[in-house]
């Protein structure tokens, strides 16, 4: 008899909703079972008294967390046979560090570039002084993070471990820095800061078959009329800028960088 999972996920959308994305990549990329319930944007606070979401219910404990931060804490906690943290104690500790810095910072890039993981947005739009200081910091910390791994890998022997993440195997990391790595598609914000290391790094996850499934369910929502959100549509028109969607088989080359 089949048994109900543990966790539940409530949330919006997460063809736009970063903050839910990256708990929802958690759980797909590790095969966590659990359920989940999405709602319209204008619909959150039905299911959140705070208007705030994600939440994640455990039903073995009775609570129910929010914040993507606390949730992928308690995920790594609660599931300790997965490595969503990684293994080493200094790679995992400057994992928590990358993580916590996405979590608290990078406003400009949010409230400018919002999230819409199928829209392209076509045409010249004006990067700030204080967005160009954030690409350049995302760019820094994607290459000192890779850097750091081959070197702290090669010092204890583990070498073969790497598979191109941040930090060597997939973790909470890279799912934090997933919605970022988006808008640089989506916006085709400029990559010449770009080292050949994060370079890598970009091009590891958007061909990685566990996170292609993933993207494969955002063009899934994108297909039902209730996930859109119409503020989302025009965004930058007055600059002569227009939408298209991004052919879902689409790939990157660091090469072609």
């Amino acid at each position: 008899m089949a048994t109900t999972p543990d966790y539940h996920l409530t949330g919006t959308y997460t063809r736009y909703s970063s903050w839910t994305a990256r708990v929802e990549l958690i759980l797909s990329y590790f095969q966590i079972p659990y359920t989940k319930q999405f709602v319209p944007l204008e619909k959150v606070r039905d299911v959140s008294i705070s208007g705030l979401v994600p939440l994640l219910k455990s039903h073995s404990l009775n609570i129910t967390i929010n914040d993507s931060l606390a949730i992928a804490e308690y995920l790594a906690e609660s599931n300790p046979h997965l490595p969503l943290w990684p293994r080493d104690p200094a790679l995992r500790a400057l994992a928590r560090s990358a993580a916590a810095e996405m979590h608290a910072g990078f406003a400009t890039l949010r409230n400018t570039f919002h999230t819409n993981f199928v829209t392209n947005y076509v045409g010249e739009i004006a990067v700030s002084e204080a967005a160009s200081k954030e690409i350049a910091r995302a760019l820094s910390i994607w290459d000192s993070a890779r850097k750091a791994t081959v070197s702290r890998l090669r010092a204890i022997g583990e070498e073969e471990s790497d598979q191109g993440f941040l930090f060597g195997g997939f973790s909470i990391a890279d799912a934090f820095f997933w919605p970022v790595l988006w808008r640089f598609r989506s916006y085709n914000l400029p990559l010449d800061g770009a080292t050949p290391e994060a370079l890598k790094w970009i091009e590891t996850m958007w061909n990685d078959p566990e996170i292609r499934k993933i993207i494969h369910w955002y063009y899934l929502q994108a297909e039902d009329p209730e996930t859109h959100i119409a503020k989302y549509s025009g965004l930058f028109a007055e600059y002569g800028v227009k939408e298209e969607r991004f052919p879902e088989d689409w790939t990157f080359r660091a090469s072609d960088v």
